[in-house]
């Protein structure tokens, strides 16, 4: 879709917000749609992000797919998850949803434009919002071999399914949805 490309190349979503306490910049869903509505004007292409809950396990986690429509009817997607903390004080119970919603779907949108937040401290620095801690980078690796291996949208899923811990791991995500788009879109 030449108008992704488009949007991909053009689209500057600056860290415009700053976390005091760990004096960092970042950027959120809202400021990566500020930085799009110019473009999908432009390009003639509309956006959805939708939310689905789905349960891994004894763990919540909400599942943001944003779609990138155009005016023939092409359609990319992309998707990712975002669990809810077990105890998140000061929220109550759908501030912490919309938190995980929110933050499911940034990565959605960096997943679809090609936004690398691999620097961002928001994704080094979330505790138990990512991963429950540092990814045992081994494990990781076999869990994203696993996901590349998958011969089927069935095996894609088990794969994912087997490994709740990095749900969350932006590697893990791309492995994913390249796999995932291999089986969509026949590509190899």
């Amino acid at each position: 879709m030449k108008e992704l490309n488009i949007i991909q190349t053009k689209l500057n979503a600056p860290k415009d917000l700053k976390n005091n306490f760990g004096n960092y910049f970042y950027r959120s869903c809202e400021s990566i749609l500020r930085a799009l509505k110019p473009l999908l004007e432009e390009t003639k292409c509309t956006l959805t992000i939708t939310d689905e809950v789905v349960q891994i396990g004894e763990r919540f986690y909400v599942k943001a797919t944003a779609t990138l429509k155009n005016e023939s009817g092409g359609i990319e997607t992309a998707s990712a998850f975002a669990r809810e903390p077990i105890n998140k004080k000061g929220m109550d119970d759908s501030q912490v949803t919309g938190a995980t919603s929110s933050y499911a779907r940034k990565y959605a949108l960096n997943g679809l434009f090609a936004i690398d937040d691999s620097r961002d401290s928001d994704t080094t620095n979330v505790g138990d919002q990512a991963s429950g801690g540092k990814a045992d980078n081994k494990t990781l690796s076999v869990a994203i071999k696993e996901l590349g291996k998958a011969k089927n949208e069935a095996e894609l899923q088990a794969a994912w399914f087997k490994y709740p811990q990095f749900a969350n791991e932006q590697t893990f995500i791309a492995a994913y949805q390249m796999t995932n788009n291999k089986f969509i879109y026949g590509s190899k």
